[in-house]
């Protein structure tokens, strides 16, 4: 499957990129981590992208973060694309921000957020820090290029900084980045005009987005999906449902999957992928027969390293029942940190 730029995927599935608490103190690459995105590379992802990688020292959202946020995490960058890239698969780096998500203890200061929240005590940034922002985004992308990747995936989704600013419950600026869907979505615009401009012309920019939770509205973000395939700057969209056979929440919506308001939006040279709940052959060849590009998996690839190659073998494969051993989990290349991590979903790892 090809994109606008960049190099081809070799099939429909691209690793999702998955919190893995397994990078050093300084955000940069443990070999552990480097093991873990290896295998999966190795295991027939199309593309493999990394886990959020912070693109500020006070965007980090949790310990053993990978950063992008420093030139001294470049070496450990090009370790991972030189990788990826040897075992035919694309490589991307999602760039991220916690925000108002970064815990106080982990970033030895205040959070930061569109607007004061006194909830998680975060303070609002100035008109400066967001142009800043900005530019530790775009920063990060060209970082990432000299570091070997094929792309970027600006993290957009799930209650981080940018889907903050999109948040109409939590963006209460009054500023050009805050008040209309205009204003609220213009950092999205900034950040991926700012790498297209930055980067190389075949780099591949994409973002992921999520159209539920955190104060998002289905229609807001159904407009700004629409923005961005028709201004073309990305080359492809990452739809982070929760699970891409659901209806939608909110009630005039109801009565269809959340994924089809996805699916039968214009997209031009644009590719659309999904993620959520995706854990079998049948379960991505529904996804794909519903009109999205490629999928995107997540707690699958957890499970399995090889889930491509399996799938490409068994038309009936499904990936393992729940809850799985520590040890079966080390075998599939989930470092001790990763395993703590995983233990505190409900019901993946076996007492």
């Amino acid at each position: 499957m090809s994109f606008s730029r960049g190099p081809a995927m070799k099939n429909r599935f691209m690793l999702a990129p998955l919190t893995n608490t397994q990078s050093h103190k300084d955000g940069t690459l443990s070999d552990v981590e480097l093991n873990w995105i290896e295998m999966r590379a190795k295991g027939g992802f199309g593309s493999t992208m990394s886990a959020a990688a912070h693109v500020q020292a006070n965007g980090q959202g949790f310990p053993g973060q990978l950063g992008i946020f420093s030139d001294d995490h470049i070496e450990g960058l090009a370790r991972m694309a030189a990788l990826i890239k040897k075992h035919d698969s694309v490589a991307i780096v999602q760039l991220h921000h916690a925000g108002n998500r970064s815990p106080a203890d982990v970033i030895g200061g205040t959070p930061v957020c569109p607007s004061d929240d006194p909830e998680s005590g975060a303070r609002a940034l100035s008109t400066v820090e967001v142009a800043e922002l900005i530019e530790a985004f775009i920063a990060a992308a060209k970082r990432a290029e000299t570091a070997g990747f094929d792309g970027v995936e600006v993290h957009g989704a799930h209650g981080y900084i940018i889907s903050q600013f999109l948040s109409p419950e939590i963006n209460k600026r009054t500023d050009q980045y805050g008040g209309s869907l205009e204003n609220r979505s213009r950092i999205i615009f900034d950040v991926v005009n700012g790498i297209r401009a930055r980067c190389r012309p075949d780099f591949n920019v994409s973002i992921r987005l999520s159209p539920e939770r955190f104060g998002l509205r289905l229609a807001e973000v159904i407009k700004v999906a629409q923005r961005l395939l028709n201004e073309g700057a990305i080359d492809f969209l990452d739809m982070s449902l929760w699970d891409c056979f659901k209806e939608p929440v909110e009630e005039e919506f109801k009565g269809r999957s959340l994924l089809s308001y996805f699916a039968e939006l214009d997209r031009g040279n644009v590719k659309l992928g999904v993620a959520g709940k995706i854990n079998s052959t049948k379960a991505a060849e529904a996804c794909l027969d519903q009109g999205v590009d490629f999928v995107l998996l997540g707690r699958a690839a957890i499970l399995h390293h090889d889930f491509p190659l399996q799938a490409e073998q068994d038309a009936d494969f499904v990936a393992a029942s729940l809850p799985v051993s520590a040890d079966y989990l080390r075998g599939e290349g989930l470092g001790e940190n990763f395993l703590v991590y995983m233990s505190g979903w409900k019901g993946f790892v076996a007492a």
